[in-house]
């Protein structure tokens, strides 16, 4: 682990992320108190470079699924930042881009468990509101409780979890919707949990976190590959700017998600990483914060299909894909 003397309270297990060969931010937070897993899902992206996941992005995320899973199991709480598929579970069978099983998946992550959520009526946009929809009919009929956490607080012991205000996915003018971050509290310490606010690229979001002075934050970085495509270089500007702030205030950031979709991502953060290391404080992966090598599959699925090529039954498999219900890869 890369924490060093940060935390000793609090136990930080990143399970699944960009950096370990997914799109997500699962992460166990332990505490004397407190078991909670946060932000339950996990996804691969249907296509990049024109290609489906490769086999070995699924045999990824079937494992990386049967961690979360056993993590559940320790869990009293889990969150919900928000209502996209890498940081929930669905109840719908899918195993292109979820790996869920009907029901059973989502069963076995939210049974029993209290459920901390993003509010499903309020500062939501359309297409999220309709998943929390769908989330609070099934999902969340396994849980013990289902309760809107936008701005609130909660006390467990000596141990404190506090949710932000919904802030933005991303940019402030954006379209994407709104997102809660959580902070859990124990003996001084404070990890905090941002994810997707992309960078981040709100002022009004770098304001919070700065506030907050978190020991060590786990948060969603800038969409460093839709630069100049899909997001203007003004807002990635933005977000670089906002990091460079952050990072001389918090001693250890574990950046992950949007930013890691881009091989070339330390490149493009060389400024931020420069300035964390003049203050002596580290930006890592949580991969890098388990120990582990950087796993950037969907970043490298072009040379993943090169040097690793597909069987013909998995080329056959995926002429299926244009279809509706689509079987389980063959590996």
């Amino acid at each position: 682990m890369h924490n060093g003397s940060l935390l000793d309270k609090i136990k930080v297990t990143p399970l699944a992320s960009e950096s370990l060969g997914v799109r997500s931010m699962c992460t166990l937070v332990e505490t004397p108190d407190l078991s909670v897993l946060l932000d339950a899902g996990i996804s691969l992206c249907p296509w990049r470079f024109n290609l489906p996941p490769h086999p070995i992005e699924f045999q990824t995320i079937a494992r990386l699924r049967q961690d979360i899973t056993q993590a559940a199991e320790q869990a009293s709480v889990t969150t919900i930042s928000h209502y996209h598929y890498d940081h929930h579970t669905p109840s719908f069978e899918d195993w292109v881009v979820n790996w869920t099983e009907q029901g059973e998946t989502a069963r076995q992550i939210y049974q029993g468990k209290t459920v901390l959520a993003k509010n499903p009526k309020e500062n939501i946009n359309a297409s999220q509101r309709e998943r929390a929809w769908m989330f609070q009919k099934t999902g969340a009929k396994y849980s013990k409780n289902f309760e809107a956490a936008d701005g609130k607080n909660y006390t467990y012991g000596e141990t404190k979890l506090s949710f932000s205000p919904a802030v933005a996915h991303g940019s402030d003018d954006h379209s994407l919707g709104w997102v809660i971050m959580a902070t859990v509290e124990c003996g001084g310490e404070r990890f905090m949990f941002a994810p997707d606010i992309q960078g981040p690229m709100s002022i009004q979001t770098a304001e919070l976190i700065l506030a907050a002075k978190p020991s060590v934050l786990m948060m969603g970085g800038p969409p460093l590959y839709l630069e100049g495509s899909r997001v203007s270089e003004h807002k990635i500007k933005q977000a670089l700017l906002n990091l460079e702030r952050i990072t001389e205030v918090v001693p250890l950031i574990i950046i992950e998600h949007h930013a890691l979709r881009d091989e070339a991502w330390r490149n493009k953060l060389s400024d931020v990483l420069a300035k964390a290391k003049v203050r002596g404080h580290s930006i890592v992966t949580a991969a890098e914060y388990k120990g582990k090598d950087n796993l950037l599959l969907e970043a490298k699925r072009r040379q993943l299909f090169d040097e690793h090529p597909v069987s013909e039954e998995f080329k056959q498999w995926t002429k299926t894909l244009t279809g509706k219900s689509i079987a389980k890869p063959p590996l």
